[in-house]
């Protein structure tokens, strides 16, 4: 039974409805990628700003590296249950190539995803920036009348650390790499699990909270070394910073590292759990068969995958075909 058979909605939005699954889908799709990637950075850098305001001001309190973290996870969370089901959830350049190279998702619509993502992030970043504009436009200036925003401000303790990820001062890149480079496998690893259908672990609804957890514990451990994780959020929030505080803010050669390392990593990730981790011939857990035939049974564009054997709504499947005949 799907929600047009029990609940009737306004023309306006039936009529919307109809056009969007067909005229403009393929927008719709980007706009929920878009929506997921701004969500996840909104929430995190918005924690963000308040530890590096706190910090520079010595007030305490404001925020911390857990905080941060927690923020980053919840905005994981908001966004796969808000925009999973129009989208798929990628919400990671890394994802959508994985999806690409793998499971035969349009390339086409791959690189209409990226930019929707790259776009949600810098979106996100520059929101930010205007919520936070009234203290840190005052902060900067009191920074540099005191001499000391020219040696924080492209740096993770500065203003503009807020929006562009930066490696700390002084660091050597190629531990930076190698910091990276693990956090993103093991997110991967994280990731794949999680929607590996035969987990009996991971039911559907545990799946966004598990994927927010590996990220928050990434950050509590290893943002201090240099963590971008994401590159729709370093690219964008690298953008945005250029956008307010011009070339300065590209962050040099580490800006390639943090943009570019999660895709062979994540892609390691999923080569892995394939090989030596995915089994076909485990049975696939009632949540988890629920789960797909929730989408596989969409009125316009699924398959009409009758319900289990003895089903309550065993009854319905003629009406669910006629659905599907009418649409």
């Amino acid at each position: 039974m799907h929600l047009s058979d029990v609940k009737r909605r306004p023309r306006l939005f039936s009529s919307w409805e109809k056009y969007r699954h067909t005229k403009i889908h393929w927008f719709v799709e980007c706009f929920a990628e878009f929506l997921g990637v701004f969500l996840y950075t909104w929430c995190g850098v918005g924690s963000t700003a308040n530890f590096v305001v706190g910090n520079l001001t010595d007030t305490p309190g404001l925020s911390s590296i857990f905080q941060i973290g927690i923020a980053y996870a919840c905005g994981i969370v908001f966004a796969l249950v808000i925009c999973c089901a129009t989208s798929g959830g990628h919400f990671h350049p890394a994802v959508t190539l994985v999806k690409v190279l793998f499971d035969g998702f349009p390339a086409y619509k791959g690189v209409a995803y990226v930019a929707a993502q790259i776009f949600g992030g810098y979106v996100a970043c520059l929101l930010v920036y205007a919520q936070y504009r009234n203290i840190l436009v005052p902060l900067e200036a009191a920074l540099e009348a005191a001499g000391e925003l020219a040696a924080i401000q492209f740096t993770p303790s500065g203003p503009a650390g807020i929006f562009g990820l930066y490696a700390p001062a002084g660091a050597h890149l190629g531990w930076v790499f190698l910091n990276e480079f693990v956090c993103d496998v093991v997110l991967g690893l994280g990731i794949f699990a999680c929607i590996d259908p035969t987990n009996v672990f991971v039911p559907p609804p545990l799946a966004p909270i598990l994927v927010g957890a590996v990220y928050a514990v990434c950050i509590w451990g290893y943002a201090t070394p240099g963590l971008a994780a994401n590159a729709a959020r370093d690219v964008g929030g690298r953008l945005a910073a250029m956008t307010i505080w011009g070339m300065d803010a590209s962050g040099g050669a580490y800006a390639a590292i943090a943009a570019l390392t999660n895709i062979p990593a994540m892609l390691l990730a999923y080569v892995m759990y394939e090989l030596l981790l995915m089994d076909t011939d485990r049975v696939i857990p009632a949540a988890q068969l629920d789960y797909l035939r929730v989408h596989q049974n969409h009125a316009r564009t699924g398959t009409s995958l009758p319900p289990p054997s003895g089903s309550p709504v065993e009854s319905t499947d003629k009406m669910n075909v006629t659905h599907i005949e009418r649409a």
